[in-house]
């Protein structure tokens, strides 16, 4: 079985795992890094986004070996000494979530769409958002969380 290594929330980690693996697996089941929900198994639904080299990704749909020599980031990394990273303290304070089930994936795909534009419109965060869903809240709140969360890095210059 095959060995691999990464980097995962900043820290050096090693695993053996089947040829047939999923990343989110690795994640989850190995490194016990559950807050990368698996949601559909079939890339449609995003609970399962990570950022892979500074790329949101699917994590359901990339083999672990794949990942091999990789900088991942889960939404475990994203607090920095017990304080909330401004896009999760955004999504708290804009009722952005329900069941909370989507949100890891929703921050973490959000991050990147900041990460390429840091002042994004509602119809800029409707369409990056396309592979992410939400069964419960709608989208309204999740927008306004992205917007404000957007903000607020830009001014704490995140």
């Amino acid at each position: 079985m095959p060995q691999v290594s990464m980097t995962v929330n900043g820290k050096a980690v090693s695993a053996t795992v089947e040829g047939r693996t999923l990343l989110v697996q690795l994640l989850r089941e190995q490194l016990g890094l559950t807050g990368t929900h698996v949601g559909c198994d079939t890339s449609q639904c995003g609970a399962c986004v990570v950022h892979v080299d500074g790329k949101s990704v699917k994590s359901c749909t990339m083999l672990a070996v794949q990942a091999n020599g990789a900088a991942v980031a889960t939404i475990e990394g994203l607090a920095t000494n017990g304080k909330l990273h401004p896009m999760q303290e955004a999504f708290r304070d804009n009722h952005g979530l329900q069941c909370g089930f989507c949100t890891p994936g929703m921050v973490m795909s959000a991050l990147d769409l900041v990460k390429h534009n840091a002042n994004p419109s509602e119809t800029q965060v409707r369409e990056w958002l396309e592979g992410n869903l939400c069964r419960c809240t709608g989208y309204h709140n999740i927008v306004k969380s992205i917007q404000a969360g957007a903000a607020a890095m830009r001014g704490a210059g995140r």
